[in-house]
């Protein structure tokens, strides 16, 4: 069953005009909006930067002037990497696995069946989703830190390694009562009550701050 993530906007590029409007009719029917593209460059000019309601990029890997691999670097050196499901034609797998290694979501092999494009796009409008939600709270995450002073950044990463007072203060060669205050301007900065909860917070922005 096909789940419709509400305002998600598919982004349909090929160079083919007939099976263009078949993909823009197949998606249509499902409830999707969709924006149709005749080039690369199309897209670029109508999407200059990542749409609110961007739900995924449906491409095709051959296209004349700019192909769909050409795009997909285009838009990482925007600093964009969108759920891209590429269509590939016969004797593509190459160039198909070279997208996947440059973060495609997936590609379908033309020609291909229309559940299983409707189920891949469904699927990549989720991932694209829950990558915009990471990104998010990452953001979020770091206008929090970025409160700190630069010694209270030093007070947060030993307690949220899970030191007590005593011990931060032995390392960082400061009063017990300094930690203290330090300690209290950290939780109030970053809106957290706890260490594990700071913890969290640092490592939502980098895995490996606490290493």
């Amino acid at each position: 069953m096909v789940q419709i993530a509400e305002n998600s906007v598919i982004h349909v590029v090929d160079d083919d005009a007939s099976f263009r409007r078949s993909l823009v009719f197949l998606l249509e029917s499902l409830g999707w909006p969709v924006q149709a593209h005749a080039s690369a460059a199309d897209f670029l000019a109508a999407c200059p930067a990542p749409p609110d309601d961007f739900g995924c990029l449906v491409l095709d890997i051959r296209m004349p002037g700019m192909n769909g691999l050409e795009l997909q670097q285009a838009l990482r050196a925007r600093g964009w990497t969108p759920a891209v499901v590429f269509m590939t034609g016969h004797g593509d797998v190459e160039l198909a696995v070279q997208a996947m290694k440059q973060g495609a979501f997936d590609f379908l092999e033309k020609p291909f069946r229309d559940q299983a494009l409707l189920d891949t796009v469904a699927a990549a409008v989720r991932h694209g989703g829950e990558q915009r939600a990471t990104a998010q709270r990452r953001e979020q995450a770091q206008l929090l830190l970025d409160r700190l002073s630069p010694r209270e950044h030093e007070v947060a990463r030993l307690v949220a390694l899970g030191l007590p007072n005593k011990l931060v203060a032995r390392k960082l060669d400061i009063s017990e009562k300094t930690v203290h205050v330090h300690r209290q301007h950290v939780m109030e900065k970053a809106e957290v009550g706890s260490a594990a909860e700071l913890a969290r917070l640092m490592l939502r922005i980098d895995p490996r701050a606490l290493d």
